[in-house]
């Protein structure tokens, strides 16, 4: 009977999502090499490169929804933009075309972001108020006994603004950057380089300014939670995040006699 159950529980769990650092070597690391290092005609050549440097990430990308069942809008969007740029770059079109491309991808998350408050599933809820991040069983609860549920919807929006905001610093910084290094004329192995370049500099000029202001859109949600419902923050954070609780009772037990 107890294998039955524990048979039970590996069939019910959800599979682990692979390792952020993993993401950012398939995704960030092996392209740029690839695009600065093989590029000449010496070597791989420009078109051969960009398409070898493309094929790691969209290949990962398919491997991870086979293997994890995970997908959402913002996760289909990266797939795409990541075609889009092999498509480009296969084109040699000019650099302001990857400049807008880059930032077009942001500012349509931010107008989705926004759009969907209006929804039964927005996507602030898919980003932040999940049971990954926060205890909703327990903040549902919390809300209903207080009668604040119109505090929870002001909440909501204003968490909102400032995730669909910082979607649109990510736009910005991403042409600003875009255009500042795509020199070159495309199809070039000095094209390529750059679009390495750039890529390699993504993580810092754009993705921790942006994370920055998502920090942001937590803490306020966080804070704004702990207003309406009383809770604290270690009964607002779900297991994911705040790892185990100690309950009151096993406090006493554990308090020397």
């Amino acid at each position: 009977m107890s294998t039955g159950n524990s048979q039970g529980k590996q069939m019910s769990k959800k599979p682990a999502a692979h390792s952020p650092l993993l993401n950012i070597f398939v995704n960030i690391v092996f392209p740029a090499v690839i695009l600065n290092k093989f590029s000449s005609p010496e070597k791989l050549g420009p078109v051969v490169a960009m398409a070898l440097a493309l094929s790691l990430p969209v290949v990962y990308g398919a491997w991870e929804f086979v293997t994890t069942r995970h997908h959402n809008f913002v996760s289909i969007l990266g797939f795409v933009s990541i075609l889009l740029t092999g498509g480009l770059g296969l084109l040699q079109v000019d650099g302001v075309w990857f400049a807008a491309k880059e930032a077009s991808i942001p500012v349509l998350i931010g107008i989705v972001t926004l759009a969907s408050i209006k929804t039964s599933k927005p996507l602030v809820k898919l980003m932040l108020y999940n049971d990954r991040v926060i205890n909703v069983a327990a903040v549902e609860a919390a809300l209903d006994r207080n009668n604040s549920r119109d505090g929870f919807s002001r909440l909501m929006l204003h968490t909102t603004l400032v995730l669909a905001f910082s979607f649109l610093v990510s736009a910005v910084l991403n042409f600003v950057l875009a255009i500042w290094v795509l020199k070159a004329p495309a199809g070039t192995p000095e094209f390529n380089e750059q679009l390495g370049r750039m890529t390699a500099l993504s993580y810092p000029v754009i993705v921790i300014p942006s994370l920055l202001v998502m920090m942001l859109a937590v803490w306020m949600l966080i804070r704004g939670l702990k207003q309406l419902t009383g809770l604290e923050l270690d009964h607002i954070l779900s297991e994911h995040a705040a790892g185990p609780r100690t309950s009151s009772k096993d406090s006493q037990d554990s308090t020397p006699q």
